[in-house]
């Protein structure tokens, strides 16, 4: 599924929220009206966390995550880590990084399995981001533009890029997060992909300005049509094996 949502009068989903498999981040002071959006379709499958980074509710552009792990900058305080901290789950692992590219949202895209980085990125955060989300590290840009997480946006089914980027940059992008790419925009022709939607395995929320053309793109290429929570299928699914064994 796609829900069109806005944030207090702002298009740009991503930048106040964060969606991974395993739990989401709504910036706190964010307009009770988003958070229960996000809370009415996510709050049975995983946690809906209000919360603030570093005093601001820019949380998706802040942070960066995925099931394994949470990466949050340095500037955050250490009574917002231990908000986040109480409210994840237990294996999910969280960490700050000295990072002097500080809004990581912007820097870094990534599914449970692979992550792209901007090319200037310290070694040291490289490592840690190998280490806390348990991903592959490939420093690379999105048509020419070096603010990966805010140009891209990637699940474990699929991807969109840059409206601009060439079919061979897609192709090669594909190839290495092993997932379908297009190229596309959210937000009535918006380039800003990152900024302007979160997605997950099963869900996507845009922009309440996004198109019909847009959305049935998105939920094409990152296969939402019938997707469920991974609990959910497999609770269907065992049902069903075993009515074909009897």
């Amino acid at each position: 599924m796609a829900i069109r949502v806005k944030a207090e009068g702002s298009s740009d989903i991503g930048v106040f929220a964060l969606l991974t498999n395993k739990y989401c981040l709504v910036g706190l002071g964010s307009s009770e009206n988003f958070y229960s959006v996000f809370e009415a379709e996510l709050g049975d499958t995983m946690p809906v966390v209000h919360c603030s980074i570093n005093g601001t509710k820019i949380v998706g552009r802040m942070a960066v995550g995925n099931r394994h792990g949470l990466l949050l900058p340095i500037s955050t305080t250490d009574a917002e880590m231990q908000h986040i901290r109480n409210a994840l789950p237990d294996d999910v692992k969280i960490q700050r990084v000295e990072e002097r590219l500080s809004a990581l949202g912007n820097v870094i895209a990534c599914n449970d399995h692979v992550a792209l980085v901007h090319p200037d990125l310290d070694r040291e955060t490289e490592e840690i981001i190998q280490d806390v989300l348990k991903v592959e590290v490939f420093r690379q840009t999105v048509a020419d533009q070096s603010l990966v997480g805010t140009y891209c946006i990637f699940s474990n089914m699929g991807g969109l890029v840059h409206p601009t980027t060439p079919i061979a940059d897609q192709d090669e992008l594909s190839s290495l997060l092993q997932v379908p790419i297009v190229a596309g925009t959210v937000n009535r022709g918006s380039p800003v992909i990152g900024g302007g939607m979160v997605v997950n395995d099963w869900a996507a929320f845009t922009g309440m300005e996004t198109t019909s053309t847009e959305l049935s793109v998105i939920e094409s290429v990152f296969q939402l049509q019938d997707a469920a929570p991974m609990e959910i299928a497999e609770e269907m699914r065992d049902p069903l094996l075993e009515s074909l064994m009897s």
